[in-house]
């Protein structure tokens, strides 16, 4: 399993945070969030560049001139059109025989991506997949909103889904339950909202300054699907694939805070030396948490070859899904 990640340069620490909101101090957004730093994009730094920096990374150990599909997954797109995909191509110096897509989905979105490829390769039409997740959430997060900017870092990975990988991407459960789609959002960011100025400020239920140009989070509502909906994703993961907890080597969940994830841990019922929890570098990084996991566990052998790890993402839209991997 071939994963590279990339991180921007620029970085935005607790101490900051608390300069920027005095009644937050740096321990208390630690301990709040498990989160001690993120990476920033820089202001003209682009989820399509980040794409390009994670995967020139892997083709440092991947030729190049074999993939013959690209899937690429942001809700930071360059540009409504044409897709961001056609551009990495091009960038990328990739054969014009590819294939090439975008998909719109946030923390589900590497579990969508990979059951994708698998679904790709199992009909015949590619033999090697670039699956790219890419996210820059900072650029959608108004300056003085304090619970989302101490929340969401950005970051891309890339990854080589092959022929061979096809027996170790085990079943998928998938789910979408779409009555909570104005619980995550950026109210202005398309064709239904297109106000002819400027959004007004306004102050949310948390206490942070926000506007309909800018991402809105219901925290109770998404705490309150998270906790309803992923346990018994987990449940159908393993009922799919004829297995228990048993079986897993290791558990890792979409990163989306230390709270939460301590939360479900409980709940399911994981031991707590199989179970990934890893923001403090990095924050919430939408689509890019479980790949920058997995490619950690790999390198500092937490997860070893062999080894069957469950992975989950979820939340915006409703989305949630789950597989099982074989290392």
């Amino acid at each position: 399993m071939i994963i590279s990640s990339y991180l921007p340069e620029q970085k935005l620490d607790n101490v900051e945070l608390s300069e920027l909101f005095p009644e937050w101090t740096p321990k208390k957004i630690e301990k709040k969030l498990g989160v001690k730093v993120r990476h920033i994009a820089a202001s003209d730094e682009t989820a399509l560049d980040m794409a390009v920096k994670a995967c020139e990374k892997l083709f440092q150990s991947v030729d190049r001139s074999i993939i013959d599909y690209v899937l690429l997954c942001t809700q930071s797109p360059d540009y409504f059109l044409p897709t961001s995909a056609c551009i990495l191509q091009d960038r990328l110096g990739l054969r014009t025989e590819v294939g090439a897509l975008d998909f719109n989905l946030g923390c589900s979105g590497f579990v969508y991506g990979l059951s994708l490829a698998k679904g790709l390769l199992a009909a015949g039409i590619a033999d090697n997949v670039l699956l790219v997740v890419s996210e820059t959430y900072s650029k959608h997060i108004h300056p003085r909103d304090k619970g989302n900017r101490s929340i969401f870092g950005d970051a891309a990975s890339a990854m080589l889904v092959d022929r061979s990988m096809l027996p170790k991407i085990h079943e998928f459960a998938l789910g979408t339950d779409g009555r909570g789609w104005n619980n995550l959002i950026i109210p202005n960011s398309g064709m239904r909202n297109r106000p002819n100025s400027p959004a007004e400020d306004w102050t949310d239920e948390n206490g942070s300054l926000r506007n309909d140009d800018n991402l809105y989070m219901n925290g109770p509502e998404i705490f309150n699907f998270t906790i309803d909906a992923v346990p018994k994703l987990v449940n159908q993961v393993l009922d799919k694939n004829k297995m228990s907890l048993d079986d897993i080597g290791y558990v890792i969940f979409h990163q989306a805070n230390q709270y939460m994830l301590h939360y479900l841990r409980d709940i399911v019922g994981i031991p707590e030396e199989k179970f990934y929890i890893g923001m403090m570098e990095t924050g919430n990084t939408v689509s890019a948490t479980i790949p920058l996991a997995l490619e950690k566990c790999i390198q500092d052998g937490t997860v070893k070859q062999g080894d069957k790890v469950l992975i989950a993402g979820f939340g915006v839209g409703y989305s949630y899904g789950a597989t099982i991997l074989s290392i």
